[in-house]
């Protein structure tokens, strides 16, 4: 009886004014929730663009690492799997692995090239793969345009590895710009190297509305896909590729770096659209 009345009577004295102010010391230790943006889109123009019309300012959260994902990483065997490519669907050539469009397989050895290269040359940079082939439920948080999503609303830079299907089907390279938080300095840089799609391509394209960029490496067929399936070329066709990444991702974080200054010139009042296209 005597314990418990001593433990009735701790538990009284914490409920006063000491009690109120471990509570506060307690509060505080909790790590801080990372600031969330809100998503703004564009809107869309009158007329579909064509060609680049949009021009990228924002600097990401530099703190951030650059997110690279394997696009359609978690949407085979369903619509929009990516493209099977020249050599399987045209020229009778088996898959590179069962199971998976041959997009996929090399959206992922590109992304994985890119990280390798970027961590390699100092980026802050990481690879995210959600390790299951079909997650029908967009929302999932495994997906990609969740985990991408999120990352983007953090202000981070998140970027989908893809390529295109070929001719006539596919257009080519370019950088379809994430439209959600304004338009990045590192895709203006990744469109100088590889070209770009209009923002509101396809009427804004869902990655894009999440803040999710995709870079279109090049049409699946001719040169590009031989060179990427001849075992004695493979490795120095995704190398090349890597490098051409990487270094429009440094570009981009140098913008990013010289936006950030404090004696740099403000272009929030300049439109990121570019209404001559």
């Amino acid at each position: 009886m005597r314990r418990t009345a001593l433990l009735l009577g701790g538990l009284l004295a914490l409920s006063g004014p000491a009690h109120a102010g471990l509570m506060d010391i307690l509060e505080s230790m909790r790590p801080a929730q990372p600031q969330r943006l809100e998503p703004q889109l564009p809107p869309l123009p009158a007329r579909p663009g064509r060609g680049k019309n949009w021009i990228g300012r924002r600097a990401p959260n530099a703190k951030l690492p650059i997110l690279v994902m394997a696009g359609h990483a978690d949407s085979q065997r369903m619509h929009g799997a990516g493209t099977p490519g020249w050599a399987v669907d045209q020229g009778g050539a088996a898959p590179m692995q069962a199971g998976i469009t041959d997009e996929l397989y090399w959206n992922l050895r590109t992304a994985r090239a890119v990280v390798a290269e970027g961590q390699k040359q100092g980026l802050n940079i990481r690879f995210y793969d959600p390790g299951i082939r079909t997650l029908r439920n967009e929302n999932d948080p495994r997906s990609n345009w969740s985990v991408g999503a999120e990352h983007a609303a953090q202000g981070g830079y998140v970027v989908e590895i893809h390529y295109d299907a070929y001719s006539p089907h596919g257009i080519g390279p370019g950088i379809i710009p994430a439209v959600s938080y304004g338009f990045s300095v590192i895709d203006e840089a990744l469109a100088s190297e590889f070209g770009a799609y209009p923002y509101d391509y396809r009427g804004m394209l869902g990655a894009p509305r999440r803040g999710i960029a995709m870079l279109e490496i090049g049409q699946l067929e001719g040169a590009l896909e031989a060179s990427l399936r001849d075992p004695r070329r493979r490795d120095t066709t995704l190398n090349q590729i890597a490098a051409r990444v990487v270094k429009a991702l440094q570009d981009g974080q140098e913008l990013a770096a010289k936006a950030a200054e404090p004696t740099a010139v403000s272009q929030l009042s300049i439109p990121d659209i570019n209404p001559l296209e």
